[in-house]
């Protein structure tokens, strides 16, 4: 396949495939057009902070885009083995231009991707990011002279990281400490493997460590779903363990096992996390659309308003700026704490999960057992040649039109106790069909239903 460009960031495969994958001319080829973009929304001098995941093609990446970078005239802050949330709140911290991320996420080991972020370390705008497009599709660059080349200089970040999230209000150290915890992790052998057991350890639990030795060589497969997770599940259950963490390749998000094996559930972290929150500070709280309504009953539950936004983080964050949301995320175990930062970020939910399973005074799966049990099903429509999609979704809306219909991203229809969300597919030429119900064959019928109707039309 072509490379991917989205809102995401610059996405491809690595080797093998000439034409169709992410070689280092690209790689220069975006760097550049990034730093084009930083020099055209600053006169002074820009510095960038960089990082990446653990995968095996990270530093031959890393390497040229931040030469590429010094090549502008741009400083590079190299923070090398790194996290997304890490990147992340490394860019203000360092009063920086703007940052990159190396990372995939939950794609095969032969992917790698550009990530990209603004001032504020949070992912460029749909506009910002089609500008950059733009600008790296003419080629151009203007590159500095011998005197003016970027200067390079190596942080390592992960205790700037850590001391800030053991330094908020609602991280209570000393309940965790006394709880005497004891944890799996699976880091998929990326770098979530050091950062993981390091926050751990700072809160006085006991690692065992499943899949954290950073070579990139990914022992499952890297998405944190029920169907990868059968180690995690055995170890936790083996070693006696309170639970167990799982993280994606660049730590941004968090599953949860446990202490009898079972699955918390990755539509849940947020939920419990919110549950958390809510309980210290009243406020309004934000999910995608194709996200759990367990985040919805909790909202409810502490009498505080809960909106969804369009799938993506960048939306995510929007809609959580606008009504001023304490807590927010999507379902995929993304959590997003403003009081850290904008950004999906797994070390900050450990952190409050811990916290608030500490403070329940319960085990792992009691306090699951507090949220009413929703069931998922995903599954897709492929597309014939010359449908229009748009005009398809807006048949399906008008003829739900008595049903609580959302047309913020697709079409969302909500139901008494479950919903539909229809949605284009922005990689692929299909339509996703997600449902939800209170039972899984529910949600896997609600989906069939809606097949077959847009089938029929």
């Amino acid at each position: 396949m072509t490379l991917i460009k989205s809102i995401s960031g610059i996405r491809g495969t690595i080797g093998g495939f000439p034409g169709n994958n992410l070689t280092p001319l690209d790689v220069v080829k975006y760097a550049s057009a990034y730093g084009m973009w930083l020099k055209s929304r600053s006169k002074g001098k820009i510095k960038v902070v960089v990082g990446r995941d653990a995968r095996i093609s990270g530093l031959l990446v890393q390497n040229l885009v931040d030469s590429t970078l010094q090549s502008l005239g741009i400083d590079v802050i190299d923070l090398g083995l790194s996290t997304t949330p890490t990147v992340e709140i490394a860019v203000p911290m360092e009063k920086a231009s703007g940052g990159i991320i190396l990372t995939a996420s939950h794609n095969p080991k032969q992917w790698n991707a550009l990530k990209l972020l603004n001032e504020k370390g949070e992912f460029v705008s749909a506009n910002d990011g089609n500008e950059i497009l733009r600008i790296a599709e003419e080629e151009n660059f203007e590159y500095a002279q011998i005197d003016d080349l970027g200067v390079l200089e190596k942080k390592d970040y992960l205790h700037n990281h850590i001391n800030a999230i053991l330094a908020l209000p609602s991280v209570d150290v000393e309940s965790v400490k006394s709880s005497k915890l004891k944890v799996v992790v699976d880091a998929v052998n990326s770098s979530g493997g050091i950062y993981l057991p390091a926050l751990l350890e700072a809160m006085g639990v006991e690692v065992v460590k499943l899949y954290c030795d950073p070579t990139g060589e990914f022992p499952h497969n890297p998405e944190p779903l029920p169907e990868h997770l059968h180690d995690l599940c055995s170890l936790v259950v083996a070693s006696n363990a309170d639970l167990g963490f799982v993280v994606d390749p660049d730590v941004d998000r968090l599953a949860i096992v446990s202490e009898d094996g079972s699955l918390f559930g990755e539509e849940y972290t947020l939920v419990a996390v919110a549950d958390y929150i809510l309980q210290l500070k009243k406020g309004n709280t934000v999910s995608n659309l194709s996200s759990t309504r367990a985040l919805y009953d909790v909202s409810k539950f502490h009498g505080v308003n809960y909106f969804a936004s369009a799938v993506g983080e960048v939306n995510v964050v929007e809609k959580m700026k606008e009504v001023d949301a304490v807590i927010g995320g999507e379902g995929n175990g993304g959590i997003i704490f403003p009081e850290l930062h904008y950004g999906r970020d797994s070390l900050v939910g450990v952190a409050l999960f811990l916290t608030h399973l500490a403070k329940s005074k319960i085990s792992c799966s009691e306090l699951r057992s507090r949220y009413k049990n929703y069931f998922m099903s995903k599954q897709k429509v492929q597309l014939t040649e010359g449908l229009n999609v748009d005009s398809l979704l807006e048949l399906m809306a008008n003829k739900y039109k008595n049903e609580d219909v959302d047309c913020t991203d697709g079409v969302k229809i909500n139901f008494n106790e479950e919903w539909v969300h229809l949605r284009k597919s922005n990689t692929e030429p299909i339509i996703r069909v997600y449902t939800e119900s209170v039972t899984s064959q529910k949600a896997d019928a609600l989906a069939l239903r809606f097949i077959k109707e847009i089938s029929d039309l």
